[in-house]
């Protein structure tokens, strides 16, 4: 068994899809533990039934009409025209469109593809500097992460069986907080090295708000939608679809419904396909662990180790932190979610809490070696090497290290409307 498991991991490594090698890995624990591989594919009858299982393909279409229709031009112009005055605006448009794209493209490195070549050369005409720059659209390209309609929000509510509603509302003011943090970040950048205003008239406002206004109108109505309690969250996702469908088709008339739909639907089938692939066999692998009482007995080593909800919260961030560095969002919450619930509840660390904290770790490892997704499509999109990508992220990295202390240990913020 371990001869065969190491050959998958080799294999993985040389790019072996993930599916397949969790796959091969749980059956190979299974033959060698004695259990059913039927308990691989109960989990995957959960998943089926699982009520906000259509808020994944519904909402990732959405983001992927958005990227296609022109929303990210868009968005630059409005938050430009509305924040562009400001000393260091124009990093402050960058972090506010990123993360509000992000929110709908699910960080899947979208952001930085559909934004970063727009972005990077107005930064350098507006004289900022180059290693400031790439760093913040490196690290911006998983901001958004913990705003609705956030695909990570709803995989690891599906995943640790916490209300979605809960969760959407839990992420709003870590989220804004970091990006109060890097805004004044960006705020010092502007003033140090002198960075020209950019000049906003009446005129051009108004256009801007005009062209983008069912853009920012679209989030207000989901918030207001689900927590107004008017829609479900499956209802919200199937009502932002044909939101997003007939703005970018009948309004903006940037795409067109019989010549591109079909394009769309495809790069959205391929995306959620292999979500949902990974999560049904990750689920199943879960099921094998619990079977063989591996939570158990992690529960009883930190028990022994651990006497303090303040140690446990400082080896979770640092054991996430080394998890997001190696693992995707979406592997990382069906994999390692299971495993950590029960230690959490054990020392008082409440579920929702919880997914905020996790998150934020994931959020930070998109952009830290050796697995950070966000360093390999900047360094695509840019052309530049990783490891220069990975010093220019630094400071920002830093910012956001001291932004997770804080909403890990500052949980009203996470907790506030409970």
């Amino acid at each position: 068994m371990v001869v065969a498991l190491i050959i998958l991991v080799v294999l993985a490594l040389f790019g072996l899809p993930l599916f397949t090698v969790l796959g091969g890995g749980s059956l190979l624990y299974a033959q060698h533990s004695g259990l059913d591989p039927a308990v691989l594919i109960v989990e995957l009858n959960r998943l089926a039934s699982s009520p906000n299982l259509t808020a994944i393909p519904l909402f990732t279409f959405a983001g992927v009409v958005l990227a296609a229709g022109g929303a990210p031009q868009r968005l630059i112009r409005l938050f430009n025209a509305l924040l562009g005055w400001l000393p260091g605006g124009l990093a402050a448009v960058a972090i506010t469109a990123c993360a509000f794209f992000t929110s709908f493209s699910g960080a899947s490195g979208v952001t930085i593809l559909a934004l970063g070549g727009l972005l990077f050369p107005m930064l350098m005409r507006a004289h900022y500097p180059q290693r400031f720059s790439l760093g913040l659209l490196t690290t911006s390209g998983s901001l958004g992460l913990l705003f609705p309609p956030s695909l990570a929000i709803l995989l690891y509510g599906i995943v640790a069986g916490v209300n979605i509603d809960d969760l959407f509302l839990a992420g709003i003011l870590p989220g804004l907080t970091l990006m109060l943090m890097l805004g004044l970040y960006a705020l010092y950048v502007g003033f140090r090295f002198d960075v020209p205003r950019h000049s906003c008239t009446a005129a051009s406002l108004r256009a801007a708000l005009l062209e983008g206004s069912g853009d920012l109108l679209l989030p207000v109505l989901i918030v207001v939608g689900i927590f107004g309690g008017f829609v479900t969250v499956s209802e919200a996702a199937a009502c932002t679809a044909l939101y997003v469908l007939v703005l970018e088709s009948v309004i903006h008339r940037s795409i067109s419904i019989r010549g591109q739909l079909l394009e769309l639907l495809t790069d959205c089938a391929v995306l959620v396909g292999s979500i949902l692939i990974i999560l049904g066999v990750a689920m199943g692998l879960t099921n094998l662990l619990i079977d063989a009482q591996l939570p158990m007995q992690l529960l009883g080593w930190m028990e022994n180790s651990i006497d303090s909800q303040l140690k446990f919260l400082l080896l979770l961030n640092l054991f996430l932190l080394v998890i997001g560095a190696m693992m995707d969002v979406f592997s990382a919450t069906v994999v390692i979610v299971p495993l950590i619930m029960p230690l959490a509840q054990r020392f008082g660390v409440d579920p929702v809490h919880l997914g905020i904290i996790f998150l934020a770790n994931l959020e930070i490892g998109y952009s830290t070696p050796p697995v950070g997704i966000n360093l390999f499509i900047a360094s695509q999109r840019f052309e530049k090497p990783v490891l220069h990508l990975f010093r220019a992220a630094l400071p920002f990295l830093a910012l956001m290290l001291v932004w997770l202390a804080i909403v890990t240990y500052l949980p009203f913020l996470s907790t506030w409307w409970q």
